[in-house]
């Protein structure tokens, strides 16, 4: 199995056996794998590849060349996943670090001064205006009164031009939340109408490879989904916290960020106590605000870092518990799926005995309707904008005269929703059928149009948010697509009500179906 000029090398970490040149006769390879094209690989120009006949107890991978270095095959996948995994760990670190800096004591107190010498430099501009009309006036024409005015103008425009120049102001590079506003002001029409005809190729594309990833995600296990969603949580968290605090108030960050948290993993470990999370963080919370600031706390304080724990931890915990309901069912798909479940399954039982076998499986019927659920939302928006696009012409605003409803997204229109609540519950429909939901025909269509509107709710919620606070995008961690808010809105009311329904609405209708009526009302 050797030649003079081949070798044969095992990597343990690799599980493999092949054969390649070697550099140097007298030099064994490295056991590293890491090492292995830093130290051992072997230009194919002046050298060729021996390929070993695998035998009962050699396993022999093929040899792959990249950049003219020879590598077996299975230790360039491994490679290419450890690469791409530790890129989206570089990508996580530096935004959330980016975020908490952004929430940090220093940047509220940047924050702070900025608002400060705004309201300062207003009050300069206004106190300049009204002493203008004074100075044009003859002395002769002003009274005793109105010279003690001016004088007490005089004296309040220098305390106000002291301050205006004495605060704190955010450096130039400093990578606030400000960098997030759409200053359309500052852009020529021209300019807008081309990102706006070019946006949609680049979020068309990043969309599918970003549904791509959530399949895959949704499918992972209870334990990673879990893990993934607390990890998300956390950057939501930040970027709702730097949001609220762009408005010049400062919630309690540290404590509501350790909250939402908790809610997934008791959502995960301890279901039955998933309730109590809130009450006791929120508790958590008023005993900091009570004994460790020194002013008194706001309502808008208090009542945004309330908020933060349950718009974004309580409410959307509720996937985790969809994700742990019911053992997978018989599905119409099964024969289809079949063969990628049992490629599954082979994988799974080559991992170490000490990898829990619920970290990759299995896969409950709570996945299965959650695949189906973010399905639906997705189209429904997607449904919305060309039905909007084409068709749109009552706006939604119309609909509740004089209400916050047009102002908060004035583009949004009747036609454009029926268009998303139509693609949602064909789609929830199909999903019905293939999950074998009772009476399908009419679950489906009714939960479709159910999470397309909650979805709408989510999304106008967050634009509320964003126009309140001056924002165009909660972050801008995907290009064109914004922050994880941006990406989850429509999503998070729809959480306690997909709950609601796999753990009661379906059993019960369930048992109706299969005569159990009479049992269920006795």
């Amino acid at each position: 199995t050797q030649q003079k000029s081949c070798a044969l090398h095992y990597f343990p970490a690799l599980g493999s056996r092949f054969c390649l040149p070697r550099a140097d006769t007298g030099r064994p390879w490295s056991d590293d794998p890491e090492a292995f094209l830093r130290e051992g690989g072997v230009s194919l120009r002046s050298a060729t590849i021996e390929k070993i006949e695998p035998s009962a107890d050699t396993a022999v991978d093929d040899v792959v060349v990249t950049d003219g270095v020879a590598a077996p095959r299975g230790f360039m996948v491994a490679m290419k996943k450890r690469k791409l995994a530790k890129v989206a760990f570089q990508i996580y670190r530096d935004y959330l670090l980016k975020l908490w800096s952004d929430t940090s004591t220093e940047q509220r107190e940047l924050i702070r001064s900025g608002r400060l010498r705004k309201s300062a430099a207003n009050m300069v501009t206004l106190l300049e205006e009204e002493l203008a009309a004074f100075d044009g006036m003859p002395d002769g024409d002003l009274t005793e009164e109105r010279r003690k005015k001016v004088q007490a103008r005089r004296t309040l425009l220098d305390a106000c031009q002291e301050v205006a120049l004495s605060s704190k102001t955010i450096p130039q590079n400093d990578s606030s939340i400000s960098d997030l506003n759409a200053n359309a002001s500052a852009e020529e029409p021209s300019d807008m109408i081309k990102k706006a005809k070019k946006k949609p190729k680049r979020s068309v594309l990043r969309g599918a490879i970003m549904g791509g990833v959530v399949a895959l995600w949704v499918f992972s296990g209870n334990y990673l989904f879990t893990s993934i969603f607390t990890l998300m949580t956390v950057l939501g968290q930040l970027e709702y916290y730097r949001m609220v605090m762009n408005t010049g108030i400062f919630p309690a960050r540290k404590i509501s960020v350790v909250g939402a948290c908790s809610m997934f993993v008791t959502a995960l470990a301890a279901p039955n106590l998933h309730q109590i999370c809130l009450p006791t963080f929120a508790l958590f919370a008023m005993t900091w605000f009570l004994t460790m600031k020194r002013e008194v706390s706001t309502i808008s304080e208090i009542a945004t870092t309330f908020t933060g724990m349950f718009y974004l931890g309580y409410i959307p915990s509720f996937w985790v518990r969809v994700r742990q309901f019911g053992v997978r069912e018989q599905t119409r798909l099964a024969p289809l799926a079949a063969p990628v479940l049992d490629l599954i399954g082979r994988k799974v039982s080559a991992l170490p005995a000490w990898v829990p076998a619920s970290v990759p499986l299995p896969i409950t019927q709570g996945a299965i309707v959650i695949f189906w659920t973010w399905l639906s939302i997705a189209f429904a928006d997607v449904g919305a904008y060309f039905a909007g696009r084409n068709f749109g012409k009552t706006k939604l605003g119309s609909l509740s005269v004089g209400s916050a409803l047009g102002e908060t997204s004035p583009n949004k229109t009747v036609e454009g929703v029926i268009g998303g609540c139509t693609i949602s519950a064909a789609l929830s429909t199909l999903g019905a059928w293939i999950m074998r939901w009772p009476w399908w025909y009419v679950t489906g269509p009714i939960y479709g149009v159910s999470v397309a509107l909650l979805g709408l709710v989510g999304d106008l919620t967050a634009s509320m948010l964003k126009r309140d606070a001056g924002l165009k995008d909660f972050g801008d961690l995907i290009p064109d697509h914004g922050g994880i808010m941006d990406r989850v809105d429509s999503y998070i009311f729809n959480a306690p009500f997909c709950w609601l329904v796999v753990s009661f609405v379906l059993p019960t209708l369930s048992r109706i179906s299969r005569g159990g009526a009479l049992k269920l009302f006795v």
